[in-house]
């Protein structure tokens, strides 16, 4: 693969805030990208949908979009139609692909019809579910169970109930934040992460990194802000699993028609060794603690490497051609 020139990028802005509640974390990654990307020569600019129209990248002759943005409207598939229309490249999944992964539970759909593993789940719509209805998911889930917003990611809104005393306040906390309710089967066992880089057959999956977080707990302040999780490359996976890992998450980033990158979330059964997929994130994390770095770094990938071969992959789901004048 030929290193590519920065300069035939143009002018590229890198979209990190936004409006989620990732927006601090999209700000960190967004920061990180940015002084990667300029410190190669590329002419990248930072842009924040928070506070500019997306307008403006028309406007102010933007060639193309590195998406930093995490959570909604920025990792659902809005600001990828935005860019769409606008006939500006962009990073990442398309509009499908990335309004489906957002989506835990389309995306358990999915992973479901196609024969891969994923955990059990039980669904709850906010105002509309019954006291019956809550009680028999630990009857069908067992407990522990994981209760989490189906559209949210960095574990906000998720809790681990351990009885059933605890489910109101889980999914009350959960219902905050999205209006579609995921109970999960808990996998006790290896949580690992498993990067992506490229597209169709050019795709191929990165090293496996095993976490072991404090008391099993990998939750917000654990992913950011504390140095206390261990994360493991080599992953010290027994011999043939990382193989197995890596072909069942390149799989599942095909069948739900990813591109560029992506980083998909396993949980591996102590017990009988299978391992279950949870989620794709189609704009990963890029900060100081983020996974995709890491693992590609195992492999001789510097940020800064891996940052332009990110934006390298950057098109449209549709190239804009000229109407036919009739």
């Amino acid at each position: 693969m030929n290193s590519p020139n920065p300069v035939d990028f143009g002018k590229v802005a890198v979209l990190m805030g936004g409006f989620s509640a990732e927006r601090d974390i999209s700000l960190m990654s967004g920061q990180g990208v940015l002084q990667a990307l300029r410190a190669q020569g590329v002419d990248a600019h930072a842009f924040d949908p928070a506070e500019r129209g997306l307008d403006e990248l028309k406007r102010d002759g933007f060639t193309r979009c590195f998406i930093a943005l995490h959570g909604r409207f920025g990792e659902d598939g809005t600001v990828q139609g935005a860019l769409e229309l606008l006939g500006i490249p962009y990073t990442g999944s398309g509009v499908m692909a990335s309004s489906i992964a957002i989506d835990k539970v389309m995306t358990k759909r999915l992973l479901l019809a196609e024969g891969l593993p994923t955990p059990r789940y039980a669904l709850l719509r906010r105002g509309v579910y019954t006291r019956a209805e809550v009680e028999a998911i630990p009857d069908a889930l067992g407990l522990p169970l994981i209760v989490k917003p189906a559209r949210e990611g960095s574990s906000l809104g998720l809790s681990k109930v351990t009885e059933r005393a605890g489910m109101t306040a889980a999914i009350a906390l959960a219902a905050k934040m999205d209006a579609d309710i995921l109970c999960e089967q808990f996998i006790q066992g290896d949580e690992v992460t498993c990067p992506v880089l490229g597209t169709g057959e050019h795709a191929h999956a990165l090293p496996v990194i095993r976490i072991v977080a404090p008391e099993g707990n990998y939750d917000y302040e654990n992913k950011y802000f504390t140095d206390t999780t261990q994360y493991l490359v080599p992953c010290g996976l027994p011999e043939g699993e990382e193989a197995a890992i890596q072909a069942l998450v390149l799989q599942a980033f095909r069948t739900l028609g990813c591109r560029g990158w992506a980083r998909a979330d396993v949980m591996i059964d102590q017990a009988t060794r299978q391992p279950y997929l949870l989620e794709i994130n189609t704009s990963p994390g890029m900060t100081g603690h983020s996974l995709v770095p890491m693992s590609a770094r195992a492999t001789g990938m510097a940020y800064e490497a891996l940052c332009l071969e990110v934006l390298r992959t950057a098109r449209l789901d549709q190239p804009h051609h000229s109407p036919t004048v009739i």
